[in-house]
């Protein structure tokens, strides 16, 4: 039992968890007091111990989903040892309506009609897994996936037709009452068939289990965080989940700054107070005191490359950096293709930053000759506007890949915004290893800048928003 706890934390924090040595020593201590055979119980008690954001929850729902299914109170129909006397009488009955000997399509339907009815979940669990043992096909060894699988078995099941029936049922129960009533019945039923279908895919999970081995079965099934999906490639949902994790993420990121900054920051001394203190130490300055800090919050400037390749790093980034507006004293954006154009009005005449972000896509003006990516005449131009709003408390921010079709990278525009400027970071979406392949310039303007951070996902943006804050 050790090894598979030991072996679950270990997928736990290849997943992407934070789980701490002390968390898994008190989550050892926690299944000492449950019941592994109350696996709901068992779950919770894992989770309380080992999961800290509910962002987090669903990537150890499906790591403890592989490491314990094979102590699921599941049914394989080959294994008739596992089938208690009551099942097994009622198998015997199906079996005997049968021609062939054999439980049919027709009767396991008509059996999930009544477990569903009655929400009987031990029922409905067994015949589940008669389901996956009759329709799914599965084959030791062979090198398909569980949807594969999951699908084959909805499809002889047919969930649809079930739901209609279940309504049907009920109708000649009794009358449901008014719409709002039917339609609270139809969504009950929709809740106790995705119920089954939930069983269906966890039986399904135990065999494979049982067939390959926890760990490759959790490689197979491993997925990002929020924080961690890369945003060149995130799905659409990925992106709504990215949505949804940049507030919180930054919330407590901020609350994190601010707290650091009071920490680190300390105002000059204060005499009076000093003198007043030492009073109650005979005239012994035992305790200086300090004048409250006024720590100073930097003001950003955002150069954002929006062409195609970089579009969605561009967006996340720049709903970010609004977000932990509260931190900077002066957010101001442009963003660029070939042409470059200043986009904080739409932020500002916006209440909602996604239809901000909308309007920076429709009505930007960043097209100059053909709409592909030219940093030197976009940097130019940015040079000829703005050098002189640059000053000594600003740090710059640029965005993009430095893909530059070849063009003239005008690097030394860079350098001159370094001279004026307090900082000057570039974030690039893409992988170290393809920096200056192709037509990448991004070593020309790692001279003049600060730092050039790879930043592909929320976990690397508050990586680097901490450093720009705490600068």
């Amino acid at each position: 039992m050790l090894d598979v706890l030991q072996g679950f934390v270990h997928e736990l924090r290849a997943a992407g968890l934070p789980v701490s040595m002390t968390e898994n020593l008190d989550a050892m201590r926690a299944v000492e007091h449950v019941e592994m055979a109350d696996r709901d119980v068992f779950k919770a008690v894992l989770g309380a111990t080992l999961v800290k954001h509910h962002n987090h929850w669903n990537a150890f729902e499906t790591v403890f989903d592989v490491y314990f299914s094979l102590w699921s109170p599941g049914v394989d129909g080959d294994e008739a040892s596992e089938l208690d006397e009551a099942w097994q009488a009622m198998l015997a009955d199906a079996a005997g309506a049968g021609a062939g000997g054999e439980m049919s399509r027709e009767e396991l339907a008509q059996m999930l009609l009544d477990a569903l009815m009655s929400m009987d979940r031990d029922t409905l669990r067994q015949l589940a897994a008669n389901a996956v043992t009759m329709f799914a096909g599965m084959e030791p060894g062979r090198p398909v996936g569980g949807t594969y699988y999951l699908y084959r078995t909805l499809r002889q099941l047919d969930l649809d037709d079930l739901g209609a029936r279940m309504m049907g049922r009920a109708r000649e129960q009794g009358p449901i009452g008014n719409e709002l009533g039917e339609r609270l019945q139809q969504e009950e039923f929709n809740a106790r068939l995705k119920e089954l279908k939930e069983l269906v895919e966890a039986e399904i999970r135990r065999r494979l289990v049982a067939d390959r081995g926890v760990e490759a079965m959790a490689r197979t099934l491993r997925k990002p965080l929020p924080e961690d999906v890369d945003f060149m490639h995130a799905s659409r949902d990925e992106m709504i989940a990215l949505q949804r994790a940049i507030y919180p993420l930054t919330r407590a990121l901020a609350a994190r700054l601010a707290q650091r900054r009071k920490r680190r920051n300390r105002g000059q001394l204060d005499f009076r107070k000093t003198v007043r203190a030492s009073l109650s130490y005979g005239g012994v300055p035992a305790e200086p005191r300090f004048r409250n800090p006024h720590p100073s919050k930097p003001e950003i400037m955002v150069v954002a490359d929006i062409s195609g390749s970089v579009a969605s790093f561009a967006r996340f980034t720049l709903q970010f950096v609004y977000a932990m507006a509260s931190q900077f004293s002066k957010v101001r954006s442009w963003v660029f293709i070939d042409g470059i154009d200043e986009i904080t009005r739409f932020f500002q005449e916006s209440e909602d930053v996604l239809d901000a972000v909308h309007r920076v896509n429709t009505e930007a003006d960043v097209v100059w000759v053909d709409g592909h990516s030219d940093y030197g005449h976009a940097l130019e131009v940015f040079h000829d506007r703005h050098l002189k709003e640059v000053t000594p408390k600003t740090s710059i921010i640029l965005l993009g890949d430095a893909r530059n079709n070849y063009h003239a990278p005008q690097a030394w525009v860079v350098g001159a915004l370094r001279k004026r400027a307090k900082h000057v970071y570039w974030l690039n979406p893409e992988p170290r290893g393809y920096w200056d392949t192709g037509d990448s310039v991004i070593s020309e303007y790692a001279s003049y800048c600060d730092g050039i951070y790879e930043c592909r996902n929320l976990r690397h943006l508050e990586q680097f928003v901490t450093t720009i804050a705490e600068a």
